[in-house]
């Protein structure tokens, strides 16, 4: 397991909050960097950790990631948060079902389907997609793996970040139901007893580096809500133009 963090300020920052930044499968740490140094500059201690998101099962990647993750929230004297891209999501969920923190914050999902990807029931019987995506690939399907289906309804703040965009053939091909950002449907990533959701105009690839949704995982990570469009147009009027990027 690679990993990068940062835990700026932790032994004189008065309750320093720490987010733990979970990439998508067949992704690595390196695809969160946009949203990381977001993070940063708003404030947060982070944790990027890369994770063999192709060679073990959701469960496995838990207990594997679960070293970094008490070590990095032991650091800090504030809540711990977690983001996560796409499956990073559920392994969120799957994380903080057994070794959950005692100062856990909030649940930021971009992109995650809590119930299932339709692309994942088209080609999880494939060969190829079986040996490129291995355990967790077979976990991804809307007919949930029992390791899923048992995990309990989150009793802790979960935002959850959908796109509506799509540039992938596939989605029109098997009829992905729409609204979708090609590869997960709106409908697919709600998450029962979630706390807020919000859809942006970005496709899947995109949502970890998308300035809309950077915007709406910082704002959820700080006040438990996501903005209206117009708070987020009264935010980028008062923001430098360098900040704004994150909007």
């Amino acid at each position: 397991m690679r990993e990068a963090g940062k835990v700026d300020g932790a032994a004189s920052g008065a309750s320093l909050q720490g987010v733990i930044l979970l990439h998508g499968i067949g992704r690595s740490h390196r695809w969160m960097r946009k949203l990381e140094r977001a993070l940063q500059a708003a404030g947060f201690a982070t944790l990027n950790l890369g994770y063999a998101s192709r060679r073990k099962p959701l469960e496995h990647l838990a207990a594997d990631i679960h070293g970094a993750v008490a070590a990095f929230a032991e650091a800090l004297d504030g809540p711990v948060h977690f983001v996560g891209y796409s499956m990073g999501g559920l392994l969120a969920r799957v994380y903080l079902a057994k070794y959950r923190p005692s100062r856990l914050g909030r649940v930021v999902m971009l992109g995650t389907p809590n119930g299932g990807s339709e692309v994942a029931d088209l080609l999880h019987d494939l060969a190829l997609y079986r040996a490129y995506y291995g355990p967790a690939g077979q976990q991804l399907t809307t007919r949930l793996d029992p390791t899923l289906v048992s995990l309990p309804a989150p009793d802790y703040a979960v935002g959850v970040v959908a796109g509506n965009r799509s540039l992938h053939p596939l989605s029109s091909l098997i009829m992905l139901p729409k609204p979708n950002d090609g590869a997960v449907s709106v409908e697919s990533s709600r998450l029962d007893g979630m706390t807020d959701h919000v859809v942006v105009g970005a496709y899947h690839a995109r949502l970890a580096h998308h300035r809309l949704a950077i915007g709406q995982t910082i704002a959820f990570l700080r006040e438990g809500r996501f903005k209206s469009p117009g708070e987020v147009a009264v935010a980028r009027r008062g923001l430098s133009r360098i900040d704004r990027r994150m909007l």
